[in-house]
């Protein structure tokens, strides 16, 4: 069964910012994975919250598009209990940075499937948002009294991200 590589390989600034773009010429890479990102925004986005609570990263980082998608899912599951209406959760950072890898196969049989390191761009593999120290990867607005639930939901979206993360309030 395939399985996805460990994001320690990917996790650090250090490729050449790679993209689709809508013009043919200016996109290098052929084709781009799926992205599992259902939904940015939850909640009501309408609506006229006291408090506005930010999770912000404390270093400068790539996180997969399945980690943004899970720490979704946890705060959203959290913040619901509140109510449908009683809250606005927005994912600030879209994954635009696509990953590459170059299969090399190790063992008996390797020989017929690699061809080491020439043509070793690679092939997409998966999707990554470029996160830099202050940025805002995550906000839940909330009324004051629910304060402390939204405080719960970023800190467990923080436990699904690969950075430490600091919560503010606004």
């Amino acid at each position: 069964m395939a399985r996805l590589r460990k994001f320690t390989a990917y996790r650090n600034i250090e490729r050449p910012y790679t993209r689709i773009s809508k013009y043919k010429k200016l996109s290098y890479i052929k084709g781009r994975p799926h992205l599992t990102i259902t939904r940015f925004e939850h909640g009501d986005p309408r609506g006229k919250f006291e408090k506005t609570l930010f999770l912000i990263a404390k270093k400068d980082v790539q996180i997969r598009h399945n980690a943004l998608e899970s720490a979704r899912q946890t705060s959203n599951r959290v913040l619901e209990a509140i109510g449908k209406n009683s809250y606005f959760l927005r994912i600030r950072k879209y994954p635009f940075h696509i990953l590459r890898e170059n299969p090399l196969a190790t063992g008996a049989g390797a020989d017929r499937m690699s061809t080491g390191m020439k043509l070793a761009f690679g092939k997409p593999i998966s999707m990554a948002a470029r996160v830099f120290t202050g940025d805002i990867i995550m906000e839940a607005c909330v009324d004051k009294k629910d304060v402390a639930t939204a405080k719960k939901a970023l800190k467990r979206a923080s436990s699904k991200l690969p950075c430490h993360c600091v919560i503010t309030e606004k």
